[in-house]
């Protein structure tokens, strides 16, 4: 954007202009250089350069949502950081995961943190749960061509729906494709290269009248499942004090969960783990 060249310390005149609630338009109109999907894609596909990031999963209970996800970023078959954070707050009712390329996920979710800001600001309301949704594919339709050269980024969207009355249904769990494509999940679902078996144990463990904590202790389950499956996937790190990163939201909005909340979790769950490393069993009937 075109700084205001007369040294006045005016904004130019674009911030002032009446137009589209929509950041992302805006910055699409004056600056479209600054979006992440505008870049010119490499000339070859980056599978391996660019640290990824695993494994997240949402699980529902009466009354919100619980989203958690491991921290390990690996770059091919190395390490490439041990305590990434993947699960992000979006606004006071909602959160992100995200997997895929590390960076551009990340400068995503503060895009579209901004977005969610932004039309609060212009509008003095809050966009309805599944127009948040709705805002997240369009920035992911806009990444489809660095997707293509191996830079994809799948977030997992959850969050707190305010107009909903049923407690059952007042938690709500969004999935995407690379393209931007939008899909409501129900109960529980997992993003990331240990989704698979992640998804395994949430399968096995979820229950529909899950208190708060028991929703928690699911999540940790399933994350602990797909580490010890998935070289992607960090289990937790006792040495290090490094555990999943847990949020919850409810009517209370977004809370994410402290590391020594999270420790006591953990330790239930290694605890249990050293009598039956496969972790609980489901009842048959």
């Amino acid at each position: 954007m075109a700084p205001d060249q007369a040294g006045t310390g005016r904004l130019p005149a674009a911030f002032l202009t009446p137009g589209s609630s929509s950041f992302a338009e805006f910055l699409g109109d004056h600056s479209p250089e600054l979006l992440p999907g505008r870049r010119t894609p490499p000339a070859t596909a980056l599978t391996t350069e660019a640290p990824h990031g695993t494994t997240i999963v949402a699980l529902t209970f009466p009354g919100g949502v619980v989203m958690a996800g491991d921290r390990r970023a690996t770059m091919g078959n190395y390490i490439a950081q041990r305590d990434i954070e993947k699960v992000f707050h979006a606004d006071d009712f909602s959160c992100v995961g995200i997997a895929g390329a590390a960076g551009l996920a990340i400068e995503m979710v503060r895009l579209f943190q901004v977005e969610l800001e932004h039309y609060e600001k212009i509008e003095g309301i809050t966009l309805s749960l599944e127009g948040k949704a709705n805002r997240l594919a369009m920035m992911i339709r806009g990444n489809l061509g660095m997707a293509m050269q191996g830079l994809a980024v799948v977030p997992l969207f959850a969050g707190y729906d305010e107009e909903e009355t049923d407690p059952a249904g007042q938690g709500r769990i969004y999935s995407y494709d690379v393209t931007g494509g939008r899909y409501e999940e129900h109960k529980f679902h997992s993003v990331g290269s240990g989704s698979l078996f992640a998804r395994g144990a949430l399968k096995k463990l979820w229950r529909e009248d899950f208190s708060q904590d028991d929703a928690v202790l699911c999540a940790v389950q399933s994350i602990y499942d797909a580490a010890d499956e998935d070289s992607a996937t960090g289990g937790p790190d006792l040495a290090r004090k490094l555990y999943p990163v847990v949020a919850v939201v409810t009517q209370d909005g977004y809370r994410r969960l402290s590391d020594d909340e999270v420790g006591q979790f953990i330790q239930v769950v290694i605890d249990a783990r050293m009598q039956h490393p496969g972790g609980p069993p489901a009842p048959l009937r």
